[in-house]
């Protein structure tokens, strides 16, 4: 998305091109329509949500011979991450602790999950690398 561009937010339509861009690179809009399961959407329903996307700042085109190729010009995990910051910044006031607390409440995360989420935040931040402001 353009520096400077207010961000907008995607439908669930949108999303589904969104990860397929992403998961398969640079598609024309019949190549789109192919990596739908049934009942596949009309051409020209795919074609304006590419467009929609187009308008957003998501994606845009390459001309091809008389047609256009579209990608994704967000990165995923970016994309990801923006969205999920957008999420604790609105629903839980910002807190962190706020929405694993909201998750364990209603129980989409177990106890062992936790574990393996303790056991990744502190191979990312070894405790010997963290400096006691009473040690010094």
């Amino acid at each position: 998305m353009r520096a400077g561009r207010k961000k907008q937010v995607l439908t669930e339509k949108e999303s589904v091109i969104m990860n397929m861009l992403w998961e398969n690179g640079p598609m024309f809009v019949r190549e789109i329509l192919e990596h739908y399961e049934e009942p596949k959407p009309h051409f020209n329903t795919v074609s304006t949500l590419v467009r929609i996307l187009e308008g957003k700042g998501y994606v845009s085109h390459e001309v091809v011979g008389n047609s256009h190729r579209f990608y994704a010009t967000v990165d995923q995990s970016e994309f990801q991450k923006q969205g999920i910051a957008d999420v604790i910044r609105n629903y839980f006031n910002n807190s962190y602790k706020q929405a694993i607390s909201a998750l364990v409440e209603d129980e989409k995360l177990t106890v062992d999950e936790l574990k393996e989420i303790i056991e990744y935040i502190e191979s990312k931040n070894p405790s010997d690398d963290i400096k006691n402001p009473s040690d010094k």
